[in-house]
C-alpha cells in the first residue's frame, strides 16, 4: 500500500497528498484498535483497496453476477450529456475515483464542446491515482487533472474550483458503505464544503430481491471471496502482524432485511491468535466473524429525504431500465436541518 506522503508527477498532472488528517499507517492502526478489538469485530472497507484489492474489484465489476457497475454505466451513458448541460460545471470532483472508468462518460460529455475542465479525482491509493491520471491527461487535452490522495471521508474544509461551478461525483453505490449516522454526517459535511449552486451526483443501489443481491456479493468464481480475504493480507503486511492467514477465513454474505443492507463477513475456520507489534494480541475463536463491509440499499423516497435533510435540493433521479440502480443529481441549496 502506497503512503499518502508520496507523490507522482506527469507532464500535465500531479498526485497531491492531503496535508490534513493522519497517515495511512496511523489510520489503519486506529481502525484495527477501535474495530477489530471491539466486542463485535469490524474493519472499515477502505482497507480492501490496496493495489491487489483494487485490481480484484475491477474484476468483480465485470462478473455476470455483479450488476451495479453495468446498471450505473447504463444510466451514465444515457444521461451524461443531460447532466453536463444541466450542470455547466467547470470543476468535477470525484470521491473514491479508483480508475475513473465510468467517469470517462462524464468527461466525454463535459468536454464535447471544447470546454476546459478541472478534474479532481480523490482516492486513498496513490498508485491507482497515478495510473488513472496519466490515462485521463493523455485522453483529454482540455482537462487539467489534479488528483488528491486522501480518504474521501476525511474532513472537507475546501474544494478546488470556482464556487457555484463545481459538481461533486460519488459513484458506485459507495454511499451504501456508510451506516445511517455516518451517512448523515458525510452528507452534511459535504454540503458545508459546497457553495450554493454547486451540484452533487450520487450513485446509489436500490432495494431488490435477496437472491440478486446475494449473488452480486458472493459470485460463483470466488473473486469477491478473494477480495474480502485480501484485507487479511493487508493487515499482515502493513502492520507486520503474525498469526494471520487469509486462507483461515471463510467469506460470508448475508442480507439484513431489517436494515436493508448486504453484509460481508470473514469467519475464522480455526482459532486465530494474531500479534500486532504496535497494538497487541488479537484473538478470534473458530466460527466467529468479523464484519468487513455493509452495503445499504436504498428506496428513492429515502434518498430524497436524506439529501434534503443535508441541505440539497434534488433536481433529478434516474434509474436504469430494470430500476436496479439510481443516479441522483442534487444542488447545494440551504443549510442542513438541525433535526434528524
Amino acid at each position: 500500500m502506497t503512503t499518502l506522503a508520496s507523490a507522482a508527477t506527469g507532464s500535465r498532472w500531479k498526485v497531491n497528498s492531503s496535508d490534513e488528517g493522519m497517515s495511512l499507517h496511523d489510520r489503519l492502526v486506529r481502525d484495527v484498535r477501535c474495530g477489530m478489538f471491539a466486542e463485535s469485530p469490524t474493519l472499515p472497507p477502505r482497507w480492501f483497496y490496496d493495489c491487489i484489492g483494487s485490481r480484484l474489484f475491477e474484476r468483480i465489476t465485470m462478473l455476470p453476477e455483479y450488476y451495479p457497475t453495468r446498471r450505473e454505466t447504463e444510466i451514465l451513458a444515457e444521461r451524461a450529456d443531460e447532466i453536463a448541460h444541466q450542470s455547466g460545471a467547470s470543476t468535477l470532483v470525484e470521491f473514491g475515483s479508483g480508475t475513473s472508468t465510468k467517469t470517462t462518460l462524464l468527461l466525454d460529455a463535459f468536454t464535447s464542446s471544447g470546454r476546459h475542465l478541472l478534474f479532481v479525482p480523490i482516492d486513498i491509493s496513490t498508485a491507482v491515482l497515478t495510473e488513472a491520471a496519466a490515462k485521463i491527461a493523455m485522453r483529454y487535452p482540455n482537462v487539467t487533472v489534479t488528483p488528491l490522495a486522501r480518504d474521501f471521508d476525511d474532513p472537507l474544509r475546501r474544494l478546488p474550483g470556482t464556487p457555484g461551478e463545481r459538481i461533486v461525483v460519488f459513484l458506485g453505490g459507495t454511499i451504501g458503505n456508510f451506516d445511517s449516522v455516518h451517512r448523515r454526517g458525510f452528507l452534511r459535511q459535504l454540503r458545508r464544503a459546497l457553495a450554493p449552486g454547486d451540484q452533487f451526483l450520487l450513485g446509489a443501489d436500490l432495494v431488490k430481491d435477496e437472491k440478486t443481491l446475494l449473488r452480486a456479493y458472493d459470485d460463483s468464481a470466488g473473486v469477491t471471496a478473494e477480495f474480502n480475504r485480501n484485507v487479511i493480507e493487508v493487515l499482515r503486511r502493513e502492520l507486520h502482524a503474525t498469526g494471520l492467514d487469509p486462507d483461515n477465513f471463510d467469506h460470508v454474505v448475508r442480507w439484513n432485511a431489517a436494515r436493508e443492507r448486504v453484509e460481508m463477513w470473514l469467519r475464522a475456520r480455526d482459532p486465530v491468535y494474531a500479534t500486532f507489534p504496535d497494538i497487541g494480541e488479537w484473538q478470534l475463536p473458530a466460527g466467529k466473524e468479523m464484519l468487513t463491509e455493509i452495503s445499504v440499499k436504498f428506496r428513492r423516497p429515502r434518498l430524497r429525504r436524506e439529501l434534503e435533510s443535508a441541505g440539497f435540493r434534488v433536481l433529478s433521479i434516474w434509474t436504469d431500465a430494470r430500476q436496479q440502480f439510481s443516479l441522483t443529481l442534487a444542488e447545494a441549496w440551504c443549510p442542513a436541518q438541525s433535526n434528524n
